[in-house]
């Protein structure tokens, strides 16, 4: 079974009239995008936490086997993984005991309550997933359509790819980056004020889709430096072709000023990685430096955001694709020597 954890708005410009487009309202003039007109996909969203608080408590039994006869597949994944409910270590009351407590709990019912209100109408975020569902099943013909299922943890999971092809996104990460997050789980790392600036409902579907990303390239092949940034460049290029009129500054989770610095600094940066050897390390203390999340890249401008290392992984993985247009994306995820594929896109940054 699949299932991998990410913390993890689309502007139309223009319908698609041929076969391939040319459009420069993403920032990316040479940007090319497929028409999916012709493309039909059926986008399920289910909601799973707005079914779980439907439940009767004081008839707890009857309304989980309901739920589960519902979701089969993600019920099991909730009540154990999630929530551990029949974990006797930690729930020796067992299952229906410990649900009819979560369910009548005043601060989990508080946001479940919140995540309704910030989320009353789910439809702009439909139309975004079934548009990226079209763009999938465009570039993998042959993969099942995925289907969307919302939850909420009290903050423990974003996101995660299950079952065949299934997503689930937690609600409660994506509340507006003002929700007081830190108040609640001031430990938690994941809620650091440059992480939390995105929790928005902008990076919902992005993020949510990161998963199925993740679950598409898989892991990299090597250890060194240059083979992690290409395999998350090759997931962020990914992505990129599922929403292609998404902003790049939710592509990459910078904001307009980061973005500007990066692209600016772009050779700068490069020459970094070549002089000091970083490329070919395979130091975990050099490759955590750069390609994880993180409030800046230590030894550079106070200006250089985090996960330097895979945004040039990405323009490697563009200027590949430039060179070899032809490639399919399933080709794209196959080539895993980042070596070979550096070679290939004979990258030279801009001065």
């Amino acid at each position: 079974m699949k299932q991998s954890v990410h913390f993890p708005p689309i502007f139309l410009c223009l319908a698609a009239l041929f076969l391939l487009q040319w459009v420069g309202c993403t920032g990316d003039e040479s940007k090319v995008i497929p028409d999916i007109s012709e493309i039909q996909v059926e986008t399920k969203i289910r909601h799973f936490d707005k079914d779980l608080f439907a439940i009767d408590t004081n008839d707890v039994a009857v309304g989980l086997a309901k739920i589960k006869e519902s979701y089969p597949v993600f019920s099991p994944l909730f009540f154990n993984d999630i929530l551990g409910a029949n974990d006797k270590r930690i729930v020796p009351e067992g299952e229906e005991a410990y649900i009819t407590g979560f369910l009548k709990n005043e601060q989990v019912k508080k946001l479940y309550d919140t995540c309704q209100i910030v989320f009353a109408d789910f439809s702009d975020m439909k139309a975004e997933f079934e548009q990226a569902f079209k763009f999938y099943k465009y570039h993998f013909p042959d993969k099942p359509t995925p289907d969307v299922t919302t939850f909420f943890s009290e903050y423990g999971y974003a996101g995660f790819i299950y079952g065949e092809n299934s997503l689930a996104v937690g609600l409660d990460f994506y509340l507006g980056h003002d929700y007081p997050y830190q108040r609640y789980n001031p430990n938690n790392a994941n809620f650091s004020a440059y992480l939390v600036r995105s929790f928005n409902k902008e990076h919902l579907v992005a993020r949510t889709l990161s998963a199925l990303t993740d679950d598409l390239v898989g892991l990299p092949k090597g250890n060194r430096m240059l083979d992690i940034m290409v395999h998350n460049g090759k997931k962020r290029y990914l992505l990129e072709q599922l929403i292609p009129y998404a902003s790049d500054t939710v592509i990459h989770e910078y904001t307009p000023k980061q973005l500007n610095w990066v692209e600016e600094n772009e050779s700068q940066v490069w020459a970094l990685f070549l002089t000091e050897d970083f490329l070919y390390s395979s130091r975990q203390k050099d490759i955590q430096k750069y390609v994880n999340p993180s409030p800046n890249s230590p030894g550079m401008p106070k200006e250089a955001p985090g996960n330097v290392g895979s945004w040039m992984g990405y323009q490697i993985v563009k200027q590949y694709m430039r060179r070899f247009p032809n490639k399919s994306l399933a080709q794209l995820i196959s080539e895993k020597d980042a070596q070979k594929l550096l070679q290939g896109a004979k990258y030279k940054p801009k001065r």
